[in-house]
Formats: C-alpha cells, structure tokens, sequence
C-alpha cells in the first residue's frame, strides 16, 4: 500500500533531476574506465583534451554535466565512438508491483456503496508521453444507479465476473466474462444494466501526461 501511495505522490521534477544525475555519473564512470585501461593519467588526457584536470575530475566523478562537444572531444582522445561514453546509462524504468489487496481504492464521481474502485498501480513521469491508470472495479449492488462518467483519453474494459450492460454515447453493449470493450472516454459512458452480481472488471484508462 505504502509503495502505491509513494508513486501517487511522485514529484516529476525530482524524478527529471535524478535521470540527468545518473547520466553524469554513467558518463564519468565510463570515462574513467577507459582512461584508466588504456593507461592514461587524469593528466594526459586533460592534455590530450584540452581541459583542465579539475574539470576532467569533476567530469569524471559525474559531479557536472559535461557538454556535447566536451563529450565528443572525450571520445576522440580516447579513441572510441561518442555512443560507447552512453553505454553504462541506463535509465531506471518506472515498475510497480501490487500484491492482492493492496490496491489503493480511490473514490470518484459516482462511487457508491457496493462499488469499489482499486487503483492497482501509477507510473509517474516517463518518456511515453502517457499515463496509465489501470482499476479493479467490483460492483455487488444492485440498486444504486450510475451516472456517466467522461473524461479525456482512451479506456479500456475486460469483463472478469458477471454481466454488466455497459452504454458509451448512445450504444449499450453487453458485456461477460472474456469481452472487452475499448472507447474514448470522452463520451458519456458507465455499467447501464448490472445484470448478474457480483460483476468485476479492469479499467485502464490511458491519457496524455501533463507538461
């Protein structure tokens, strides 16, 4: 529950520095390794290079980030291609697994009693462009109606238990187990009929990421 709650409040911002730290440390170590297997002192390659020992150091050490060309002369005075200094990045992708039960349940417009969202995990910032909320929904009670529910992005429905006839904009279709029904979620939509309960199914909704 607590790893959930974590990622829910994930700063992007800290997340942005953090890649661009490790970058600067893989670079610097990557510059290290090869200065030191081909025998070189902090001192010849500053000399080969053009840059102070100082900066070779804090390069080194990943304490600033080295500009492109900084990188490109690197590379040529240790006599390899500029992409072999990227080769010891890489970027930590975004992975959150949830034990049953330990979704984070989460009360939207029109959540009843009877009615149980479960959010099952949330990646913050990534290079997709695209968030990604998948939900367990348990519906078990039959006389509460449901509004629409509309929002942007796209959503995607696989019927797990039950039978629920679900509408989107002016279609209703019948859903049991194994179907799925994917929409833009742009149009009203929401369980019309709960025809047979309990009825459970995933919800991932998909939208872009905020700039």
């Amino acid at each position: 529950m607590k790893s959930s709650e974590n990622a829910l409040r994930q700063n992007p911002h800290a997340v942005r520095e953090q890649r661009e730290k490790n970058l600067e440390v893989a670079i610097g170590r990557q510059v290290r390794e090869l200065r030191k297997r081909q025998r070189l002192t902090g001192a010849d390659l500053a000399a080969q290079t053009g840059l102070s020992v100082g900066m070779l150091s804090k390069i080194e050490n990943g304490v600033i980030s080295p500009s492109l060309n900084t990188i490109s002369v690197l590379a040529h005075a240790l006599k390899v291609p500029l992409v072999q200094l990227f080769s010891g990045y890489e970027e930590e992708r975004g992975c959150m697994h949830v034990k049953a039960g330990e979704g984070v349940e989460i009360e939207r417009a029109g959540t009843r009693a009877g009615h149980q969202y479960s959010l099952l995990g949330h990646i913050g910032s990534n290079n997709s462009g695209v968030v990604v909320e998948p939900y367990l929904i348990s519906l078990d009670d039959a006389s509460d109606r449901f509004p629409a529910f509309q929002h942007e992005g796209i959503e995607l429905l696989y019927m797990l238990e039950g039978r629920v006839s679900y509408r989107h904009g002016d279609k209703s279709f019948l859903l049991e187990p194994g179907d799925s029904l994917l929409f833009d979620a742009d149009a009203p939509h929401g369980p019309e009929e709960l025809i047979e309960l309990p009825a459970k199914y995933l919800s991932v909704i998909t939208y872009p990421q905020a700039r």
